[in-house]
């Protein structure tokens, strides 16, 4: 039987070892589009590249777009195709954010290096679906969609407050104990074994059988969300978790709710109880604190952990 043809060279998603809030959060954001994106934090080396390629390979049978850091305005919005104009044929050219409409998500590494004024546009259009061009003589707007993530090292500086809100769910990267280096260390070593044999793969065909599984749990859960209940009993959770972590802004709480829905249609239920909030609500609250706000940490400790116990547990 001959070898299929080679593809990009990205561990399968379901290979990806640890990390399960990076990858819960993705699969969130994937299910309920309007949470407005994730922003993934970590040091060089955690894998969050690689992770959000084998997502999208996954999730959508491609590589994402990539923002480069020196990106001008013309390359995310649209302008004119220059050529073309030289030429003395006015023609427009769409941007990167068409481009992620089109393979279905937008992935800006380093977006704390990035240009605030290109990341606020980025995020506007993320969360509202409308790209509206105004500008060298174009004009209109554009209905878009598409899953956005961010990744960023806090060790190479920060994002301001404001546009920490914008981004819908944040998750840290997470250290991997002397076990978890040992498996990815095994599944580093097989992948690269696997793609260098000359007949097919048993390892790689598992693999692809569980990405596809992943695929359609997911397109399932985003075909039944919308008829997932959220009691109100919640919303008064989440309203009080919101004001005992002193979350600033009332985001917070709204994509919280959106992202427990999107949890509880994942898992097939259709309320969405205490448990999936509780959940959820680190990488919806982490980023809005005045501690987070200020730069100085996005950690989700033991303490805060405790109060959300107290109140869940009353």
């Amino acid at each position: 039987m001959s070898r299929p043809a080679p593809g990009p060279r990205i561990l399968p998603y379901s290979r990806v070892v640890a990390q399960d809030q990076l990858k819960l959060a993705l699969e969130l954001n994937h299910v309920v589009p309007r949470i407005g994106g994730v922003l993934m934090a970590g040091p060089r080396g955690t894998a969050k590249s690689t992770l959000v390629r084998a997502f999208a390979l996954m999730a959508h049978g491609e590589l994402p777009v990539t923002l480069p850091i020196n990106a001008t305005d013309d390359r995310v919005v649209g302008g004119w195709d220059l050529d073309a104009l030289i030429r003395g044929e006015p023609r427009p050219q769409p941007g990167l954010l068409e481009d992620a409409a089109d393979k279905g998500l937008l992935y800006v590494d380093e977006v704390n290096l990035l240009d605030d004024h290109l990341v606020d546009i980025i995020l506007d259009v993320a969360a509202t679906g409308v790209l509206s061009v105004q500008r060298e003589g174009l004009a209109g707007a554009k209905y878009l969609s598409f899953g956005l993530v961010g990744t960023m090292n806090p060790e190479e500086g920060g994002l301001r407050p404001q546009l920490l809100d914008r981004f819908g769910l944040m998750v840290t990267a997470g250290t991997l104990d002397a076990s978890a280096r040992h498996l990815l260390l095994r599944t580093v070593l097989d992948f690269e074994h696997e793609l260098a044999r000359d007949e097919n793969s048993e390892w790689l065909s598992a693999a692809e059988r569980d990405d596809t599984g992943t695929r359609d749990r997911l397109t399932e859960a985003r075909h039944r969300v919308r008829g997932v209940d959220v009691p109100d009993r919640v919303l008064e959770l989440c309203a009080q978790a919101a004001e005992l972590t002193d979350a600033v802004g009332q985001r917070g709480e709204i994509v919280a709710v959106l992202a427990a829905r999107a949890l509880a249609a994942l898992e097939g239920a259709d309320t969405v109880t205490p448990v999936h909030l509780q959940r959820v609500l680190p990488m919806a609250l982490r980023h809005r604190r005045p501690e987070a706000a200020h730069g100085d940490t996005f950690d989700w400790g033991p303490e805060d952990e405790a109060r959300l116990q107290d109140l869940f547990g009353a």
